[in-house]
Protein backbone atom coordinates (compact mmCIF):
# COMPACT_ATOMS: atom_id res chain seq x y z
CA UNK A 1 0.00 0.00 0.00
CA UNK A 2 1.27 3.53 -0.66
CA UNK A 3 1.32 5.97 1.82
CA UNK A 4 0.92 10.00 1.45
CA UNK A 5 2.04 11.87 4.97
CA UNK A 6 2.74 15.28 5.92
CA UNK A 7 5.66 16.20 7.94
CA UNK A 8 5.03 19.29 10.11
CA UNK A 9 8.60 20.96 10.70
CA UNK A 10 9.51 23.83 12.72
CA UNK A 11 13.07 24.61 12.34
CA UNK A 12 14.57 21.04 11.48
CA UNK A 13 12.02 19.04 14.24
CA UNK A 14 9.02 17.09 12.76
CA UNK A 15 6.41 18.30 15.26
CA UNK A 16 3.63 16.85 13.66
CA UNK A 17 2.82 14.05 11.03
CA UNK A 18 -0.31 13.99 9.43
CA UNK A 19 -1.68 10.55 7.50
CA UNK A 20 -3.81 10.91 4.35
CA UNK A 21 -5.86 8.45 2.61
CA UNK A 22 -5.97 9.72 -0.94
CA UNK A 23 -7.33 8.69 -4.32
CA UNK A 24 -7.63 9.69 -8.03
CA UNK A 25 -9.45 8.37 -10.48
CA UNK A 26 -11.62 8.39 -13.73
CA UNK A 27 -15.27 7.09 -14.65
CA UNK A 28 -13.69 4.14 -15.28
CA UNK A 29 -11.52 3.53 -12.36
CA UNK A 30 -8.61 4.54 -10.14
CA UNK A 31 -5.83 6.00 -11.47
CA UNK A 32 -3.68 6.39 -8.44
CA UNK A 33 -4.08 5.58 -4.64
CA UNK A 34 -2.53 6.45 -1.37
CA UNK A 35 -3.62 5.17 2.01
CA UNK A 36 -6.75 3.21 2.28
CA UNK A 37 -8.52 3.78 -0.84
CA UNK A 38 -11.51 1.54 0.85
CA UNK A 39 -11.62 3.62 3.87
CA UNK A 40 -15.36 4.90 4.44
CA UNK A 41 -15.39 8.27 4.67
CA UNK A 42 -18.15 11.12 5.32
CA UNK A 43 -17.44 13.75 2.50
CA UNK A 44 -19.08 16.52 4.49
CA UNK A 45 -19.50 19.84 2.31
CA UNK A 46 -16.56 18.51 -0.31
CA UNK A 47 -19.49 16.63 -2.23
CA UNK A 48 -21.65 19.57 -2.70
CA UNK A 49 -21.36 19.73 -5.58
CA UNK A 50 -22.62 16.52 -6.58
CA UNK A 51 -25.78 17.35 -3.97
CA UNK A 52 -26.68 20.15 -6.33
CA UNK A 53 -27.31 17.92 -8.95
CA UNK A 54 -30.62 17.36 -8.47
CA UNK A 55 -31.19 21.24 -8.91
CA UNK A 56 -30.41 21.29 -12.56
CA UNK A 57 -31.93 17.59 -12.90
CA UNK A 58 -35.31 18.32 -12.06
CA UNK A 59 -35.33 21.67 -13.62
CA UNK A 60 -35.31 24.07 -10.70
CA UNK A 61 -32.27 26.29 -12.09
CA UNK A 62 -33.95 26.96 -15.28
CA UNK A 63 -37.25 27.68 -13.75
CA UNK A 64 -35.49 30.33 -11.14
CA UNK A 65 -33.05 31.29 -13.51
CA UNK A 66 -30.18 31.01 -11.73
CA UNK A 67 -27.11 32.71 -12.53
CA UNK A 68 -23.62 30.98 -12.52
CA UNK A 69 -23.03 32.83 -9.31
CA UNK A 70 -25.74 31.07 -7.69
CA UNK A 71 -24.52 27.67 -9.04
CA UNK A 72 -21.78 28.11 -7.16
CA UNK A 73 -23.44 29.12 -3.82
CA UNK A 74 -25.24 25.74 -4.44
CA UNK A 75 -21.81 24.47 -3.82
CA UNK A 76 -20.66 26.43 -1.35
CA UNK A 77 -19.18 26.47 2.09
CA UNK A 78 -19.16 30.33 1.82
CA UNK A 79 -17.79 32.89 3.72
CA UNK A 80 -20.61 34.87 4.27
CA UNK A 81 -19.00 37.84 2.64
CA UNK A 82 -21.61 40.97 2.19
CA UNK A 83 -21.79 40.03 -1.67
CA UNK A 84 -22.98 36.49 -0.60
CA UNK A 85 -25.32 37.31 1.76
CA UNK A 86 -27.15 39.77 -0.42
CA UNK A 87 -26.54 36.95 -3.06
CA UNK A 88 -28.77 34.52 -1.47
CA UNK A 89 -31.32 36.75 0.20
CA UNK A 90 -32.32 37.80 -3.65
CA UNK A 91 -32.33 34.29 -4.52
CA UNK A 92 -34.63 33.45 -1.76
CA UNK A 93 -36.74 35.88 -2.73
CA UNK A 94 -36.73 34.92 -6.20
CA UNK A 95 -38.68 31.75 -4.94
CA UNK A 96 -40.99 33.02 -3.18
CA UNK A 97 -39.47 32.40 0.19
CA UNK A 98 -36.70 33.98 2.37
CA UNK A 99 -33.99 33.73 4.85
CA UNK A 100 -36.64 32.22 7.96
CA UNK A 101 -36.94 29.34 5.56
CA UNK A 102 -33.46 27.95 6.04
CA UNK A 103 -33.13 24.86 8.08
CA UNK A 104 -29.31 24.99 8.41
CA UNK A 105 -29.33 26.88 12.10
CA UNK A 106 -27.90 30.05 13.02
CA UNK A 107 -23.85 30.17 12.65
CA UNK A 108 -21.21 32.44 13.26
CA UNK A 109 -19.38 33.08 9.84
CA UNK A 110 -16.20 30.86 8.62
CA UNK A 111 -15.17 34.10 6.96
CA UNK A 112 -13.19 36.12 10.01
CA UNK A 113 -13.27 39.54 8.69
CA UNK A 114 -17.68 38.78 7.83
CA UNK A 115 -17.60 37.79 11.53
CA UNK A 116 -15.67 40.38 13.06
CA UNK A 117 -18.09 42.75 11.55
CA UNK A 118 -20.94 41.49 12.60
CA UNK A 119 -20.11 41.11 15.83
CA UNK A 120 -19.28 45.04 15.41
CA UNK A 121 -22.27 45.89 14.46
CA UNK A 122 -23.81 43.79 17.42
CA UNK A 123 -25.95 41.47 15.20
CA UNK A 124 -26.65 38.34 16.07
CA UNK A 125 -25.71 35.44 14.01
CA UNK A 126 -28.38 33.68 11.51
CA UNK A 127 -29.13 30.99 9.57
CA UNK A 128 -28.14 33.33 6.33
CA UNK A 129 -24.50 33.53 8.10
CA UNK A 130 -24.14 29.79 7.78
CA UNK A 131 -21.49 29.20 5.24
CA UNK A 132 -24.28 26.66 3.81
CA UNK A 133 -27.16 28.92 3.23
CA UNK A 134 -26.48 28.65 -0.56
CA UNK A 135 -26.71 24.64 -0.68
CA UNK A 136 -30.20 24.92 1.24
CA UNK A 137 -31.66 27.85 -0.90
CA UNK A 138 -30.92 25.14 -3.78
CA UNK A 139 -33.12 22.68 -1.48
CA UNK A 140 -35.56 25.09 -0.86
CA UNK A 141 -35.72 26.29 -4.73
CA UNK A 142 -36.33 22.15 -5.34
CA UNK A 143 -38.83 21.58 -3.29
CA UNK A 144 -40.99 25.33 -4.50
CA UNK A 145 -39.95 23.75 -8.03
CA UNK A 146 -41.44 20.20 -7.24
CA UNK A 147 -44.56 21.24 -5.63
CA UNK A 148 -43.68 20.08 -2.11
CA UNK A 149 -44.02 21.69 1.18
CA UNK A 150 -40.20 22.85 1.83
CA UNK A 151 -41.02 22.51 5.54
CA UNK A 152 -38.75 19.46 6.94
CA UNK A 153 -36.30 19.44 3.56
CA UNK A 154 -33.68 18.55 5.65
CA UNK A 155 -35.22 15.24 6.61
CA UNK A 156 -34.16 11.86 5.42
CA UNK A 157 -37.40 10.85 4.42
CA UNK A 158 -38.26 14.43 2.59
CA UNK A 159 -39.00 14.10 -1.29
CA UNK A 160 -35.75 16.52 -1.61
CA UNK A 161 -32.98 14.84 0.31
CA UNK A 162 -34.19 11.67 -1.67
CA UNK A 163 -33.08 13.30 -5.06
CA UNK A 164 -30.00 14.37 -3.30
CA UNK A 165 -29.34 10.85 -1.98
CA UNK A 166 -30.09 9.43 -5.34
CA UNK A 167 -27.54 11.55 -7.47
CA UNK A 168 -25.31 10.60 -4.50
CA UNK A 169 -26.00 7.03 -5.28
CA UNK A 170 -25.20 7.74 -9.04
CA UNK A 171 -22.74 9.59 -9.09
CA UNK A 172 -20.20 7.57 -6.25
CA UNK A 173 -21.70 4.64 -7.48
CA UNK A 174 -22.89 2.95 -4.22
CA UNK A 175 -25.75 1.81 -3.38
CA UNK A 176 -27.17 3.81 0.36
CA UNK A 177 -30.71 2.15 0.86
CA UNK A 178 -30.98 1.09 4.61
CA UNK A 179 -27.33 2.58 4.68
CA UNK A 180 -26.95 4.01 8.24
CA UNK A 181 -26.19 7.75 8.46
CA UNK A 182 -25.37 10.92 10.18
CA UNK A 183 -26.57 14.51 10.31
CA UNK A 184 -24.32 17.09 8.48
CA UNK A 185 -23.29 20.41 10.60
CA UNK A 186 -26.07 22.17 8.86
CA UNK A 187 -28.74 19.04 9.73
CA UNK A 188 -28.74 17.29 6.12
CA UNK A 189 -27.96 13.54 6.38
CA UNK A 190 -24.54 12.50 5.34
CA UNK A 191 -23.44 8.93 5.13
CA UNK A 192 -19.99 7.32 5.00
CA UNK A 193 -18.16 6.31 1.39
CA UNK A 194 -14.99 4.64 0.23
CA UNK A 195 -12.81 7.64 -1.00
CA UNK A 196 -12.25 5.41 -4.28
CA UNK A 197 -16.29 5.78 -4.95
CA UNK A 198 -15.75 10.03 -3.75
CA UNK A 199 -13.06 10.25 -6.55
CA UNK A 200 -15.34 8.19 -8.41
CA UNK A 201 -18.33 10.83 -8.27
CA UNK A 202 -16.36 13.65 -9.05
CA UNK A 203 -14.99 12.03 -12.14
CA UNK A 204 -18.28 11.33 -12.89
CA UNK A 205 -19.10 15.16 -12.01
CA UNK A 206 -16.97 16.39 -15.45
CA UNK A 207 -17.15 12.92 -17.39
CA UNK A 208 -20.57 11.61 -16.63
CA UNK A 209 -20.79 8.59 -17.89
CA UNK A 210 -23.38 5.81 -17.03
CA UNK A 211 -25.41 8.30 -15.44
CA UNK A 212 -29.40 8.93 -16.55
CA UNK A 213 -29.08 11.83 -19.48
CA UNK A 214 -30.58 14.26 -17.19
CA UNK A 215 -28.17 13.86 -14.41
CA UNK A 216 -25.13 13.96 -17.18
CA UNK A 217 -26.76 17.22 -19.16
CA UNK A 218 -26.53 18.65 -14.89
CA UNK A 219 -22.76 17.58 -14.37
CA UNK A 220 -21.84 18.88 -17.71
CA UNK A 221 -23.18 22.67 -16.93
CA UNK A 222 -22.22 22.08 -13.10
CA UNK A 223 -18.37 21.19 -14.64
CA UNK A 224 -18.37 23.64 -17.38
CA UNK A 225 -19.70 26.75 -14.49
CA UNK A 226 -17.27 25.68 -11.29
CA UNK A 227 -13.85 26.15 -12.68
CA UNK A 228 -15.07 29.99 -12.58
CA UNK A 229 -16.67 30.78 -9.40
CA UNK A 230 -14.73 29.72 -6.85
CA UNK A 231 -14.94 32.82 -4.84
CA UNK A 232 -18.87 31.85 -4.75
CA UNK A 233 -18.07 28.75 -3.84
CA UNK A 234 -15.95 29.39 -0.98
CA UNK A 235 -14.51 33.03 -0.29
CA UNK A 236 -11.48 35.61 0.15
CA UNK A 237 -8.37 34.05 1.30
CA UNK A 238 -9.62 30.29 1.12
CA UNK A 239 -8.01 27.49 -0.54
CA UNK A 240 -10.29 27.31 -3.41
CA UNK A 241 -9.71 30.47 -4.64
CA UNK A 242 -6.09 30.41 -4.56
CA UNK A 243 -5.85 27.13 -6.33
CA UNK A 244 -8.26 28.21 -9.07
CA UNK A 245 -6.29 31.38 -9.70
CA UNK A 246 -2.74 28.97 -9.76
CA UNK A 247 -3.91 26.25 -11.76
CA UNK A 248 -2.90 26.23 -15.70
CA UNK A 249 -6.21 24.22 -16.34
CA UNK A 250 -9.86 24.40 -15.15
CA UNK A 251 -10.09 23.14 -11.22
CA UNK A 252 -13.02 21.90 -9.48
CA UNK A 253 -11.92 22.36 -5.66
CA UNK A 254 -14.30 21.63 -2.19
CA UNK A 255 -12.94 21.84 0.89
CA UNK A 256 -15.06 19.70 3.89
CA UNK A 257 -15.09 19.41 7.36
CA UNK A 258 -13.02 16.76 9.35
CA UNK A 259 -9.75 16.93 6.69
CA UNK A 260 -11.66 16.12 3.37
CA UNK A 261 -11.00 17.52 -0.05
CA UNK A 262 -12.53 16.81 -3.27
CA UNK A 263 -11.54 17.94 -6.75
CA UNK A 264 -11.95 17.41 -10.56
CA UNK A 265 -10.11 18.61 -13.34
CA UNK A 266 -12.62 18.77 -16.40
CA UNK A 267 -10.51 18.55 -19.11
CA UNK A 268 -9.13 15.66 -18.37
CA UNK A 269 -12.30 13.65 -16.68
CA UNK A 270 -9.98 13.39 -13.43
CA UNK A 271 -11.56 12.91 -10.07
CA UNK A 272 -9.84 13.36 -6.77
CA UNK A 273 -10.70 12.58 -3.16
CA UNK A 274 -9.11 12.43 0.05
CA UNK A 275 -9.12 12.37 3.90
CA UNK A 276 -6.53 13.16 6.40
CA UNK A 277 -6.65 10.64 9.31
CA UNK A 278 -6.62 12.99 12.33
CA UNK A 279 -9.22 15.61 10.61
CA UNK A 280 -6.88 18.07 10.13
CA UNK A 281 -7.88 20.84 7.61
CA UNK A 282 -4.22 22.02 7.05
CA UNK A 283 -3.04 18.61 6.04
CA UNK A 284 -6.14 18.22 3.44
CA UNK A 285 -4.99 21.81 1.82
CA UNK A 286 -1.54 21.28 1.59
CA UNK A 287 -2.30 17.10 0.71
CA UNK A 288 -5.19 18.71 -2.12
CA UNK A 289 -2.26 21.08 -3.44
CA UNK A 290 0.35 18.26 -3.33
CA UNK A 291 -1.41 15.75 -5.35
CA UNK A 292 -2.81 18.59 -7.58
CA UNK A 293 0.73 19.72 -8.55
CA UNK A 294 1.88 16.11 -8.91
CA UNK A 295 -0.77 15.90 -11.88
CA UNK A 296 0.57 18.99 -13.18
CA UNK A 297 -2.56 20.80 -12.69
CA UNK A 298 -0.68 23.56 -10.62
CA UNK A 299 2.90 24.73 -11.16
CA UNK A 300 3.33 24.82 -7.35
CA UNK A 301 1.61 23.11 -4.64
CA UNK A 302 -1.19 25.51 -3.26
CA UNK A 303 -1.09 26.66 -0.30
CA UNK A 304 2.79 27.14 0.17
CA UNK A 305 4.31 24.61 2.26
CA UNK A 306 6.04 27.39 4.83
CA UNK A 307 4.07 28.06 8.28
CA UNK A 308 5.03 31.80 9.86
CA UNK A 309 4.21 33.22 13.21
CA UNK A 310 2.76 36.41 14.49
CA UNK A 311 5.65 38.25 13.32
CA UNK A 312 5.66 37.32 10.16
CA UNK A 313 8.49 35.17 10.13
CA UNK A 314 8.62 31.84 8.35
CA UNK A 315 8.99 29.42 11.26
CA UNK A 316 7.94 26.38 10.12
CA UNK A 317 6.87 24.42 6.97
CA UNK A 318 4.95 21.16 5.15
CA UNK A 319 6.85 18.39 3.78
CA UNK A 320 5.35 15.96 1.68
CA UNK A 321 5.93 12.64 1.08
CA UNK A 322 4.63 10.44 -1.86
CA UNK A 323 5.83 6.82 -0.78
Amino acid sequence: MKKLTIEVLRGDIVESVHNVNAVVSTADGVIEAWGDAGSPTIARSAIKSVQAIPLLACGAADAFSLTDEELGLACASHNAEPRHIEAVTAWLDRVGLDAGSLECGPSRPIGVAAADALVARGQQFEPIHNCCSGKHAGFLSIAQHIGVDPRGYIGIDHPVQKLVTAAVETFAGVSLDGASHGIDGCGIPVFAIPVRNLALAMARLVKPLGVPAEMAEAAQRLAAVLPAVSFWVSGTDRAEVDIAAAATEPIIAKTGAEGVFMAALPERGIGIALKAHDGARRAAEVAIGAVLHRLGALPEPVPQPTIPNTLGQHVGRYVVHFS
